[in-house]
């Protein structure tokens, strides 16, 4: 059965995280500190740690693998980029834009899940395409309604428009690619991934809908929704960059949904907003400020789904 949510989540407990130099080039989301690299990796410890205990008490699976200090993988902390699990039981790994997060690809993390008795088929591994510059980070470059089998994606440096119909022609979804963009000192500049400026729900979509500047493009992901009969809940570019449209909805293991997205995101959203969001789950939120400061990613950032089905 196809289903949006999972209640099984892939997390990493970092070990090293810090401000990322390589993705800095197109994250604008990222902000450098003076703060000593321990202190910054302390407190994106304590931070994970809480999110880990809060989605846990919330009766959420959660697979924790901690990272490695070699080699040095500063964000490893956002493994949706270089993963996702299927329903059919099959995976893809993805190439990454920075050097320094291709080694986040680790075989023992997979053996890991399969110990956990998930049952992974088959592997459709497009990381060699990193040799050609073709990059696709996974569900931060793909927004996926896994129940209409559509795919949507911003168009940017790090989301590749031939290797992102290639995904869809690989796991049969209908592709949807547009552009979308934030204002950087007075330019219009592509966003990195889709996930900052998208979020989909099984009965609504979260989308900053000021990003996309033409007009065409707008309206077309705009009917799509409609055609899905999601409910359409349009964010502002000022709140895109408080994380409001990085968000995941998740169940539990009795089937409770909720919306799991972070503090700041939170109170950059109006009342409506929380009002109607609310209406389809429990919202959950998280602080993670380190995080979010340094790594320039939230809380949908650091949560890879798990769909492949366990062995009975």
């Amino acid at each position: 059965m196809k289903k949006q949510t999972t209640n099984t989540l892939l997390m990493i407990e970092p070990v090293a995280f810090g401000f990322n130099l390589q993705t800095a080039e197109n994250n604008y989301f990222q902000q450098a500190s003076a703060q000593p690299a321990g202190v910054v990796q302390e407190e994106a410890f304590k931070e994970f740690n809480h999110m880990t205990n809060v989605l846990k008490a919330k009766d959420v699976d959660i697979v924790i693998v901690k990272d490695t200090l070699e080699p040095h993988t500063p964000d490893s902390i956002f493994p949706n980029n270089w993963i996702s699990f299927h329903c059919n039981g099959n995976i893809a790994l993805y190439p990454m834009f920075a050097e320094n997060r291709r080694l986040e690809r680790r075989i023992d993390i997979l053996e890991r899940i399969e110990k956990e008795g998930f049952n992974i088929q088959n592997t459709f591994d497009y990381s060699p395409f990193e040799k050609k510059g073709m990059f696709l980070e996974g569900t931060g470059s793909m927004i996926l309604d896994r129940v209409n089998k559509k795919a949507y994606a911003a168009l940017s440096e790090r989301t590749n428009r031939d290797l992102f119909m290639k995904f869809c022609e690989d796991f049969c979804y209908t592709p949807f690619c547009f552009s979308a963009y934030q204002t950087v000192k007075a330019k219009r500049l592509p966003i990195y991934h889709t996930n900052v400026m998208m979020c989909i729900g099984d009965q609504y979509s979260v989308v900053c809908i000021d990003s996309i500047d033409d007009h065409i493009e707008r309206q077309s992901l705009v009917r799509s929704f409609e055609e899905d009969r999601k409910e359409i809940i349009t964010i502002s570019e000022e709140q895109m960059h408080h994380f409001a449209g990085n968000m995941l909805q998740i169940e539990n293991k009795k089937g409770k949904k909720f919306l799991v997205m972070s503090e700041s995101a939170y109170h950059a959203l109006n009342v409506n907003q929380i009002d109607r969001l609310s209406a389809y789950n429990e919202i959950i939120r998280i602080s993670i400020p380190t995080i979010e400061k340094h790594g320039g990613g939230s809380v949908r950032c650091m949560m890879a789904e798990i769909f492949v089905p366990k062995i009975k």
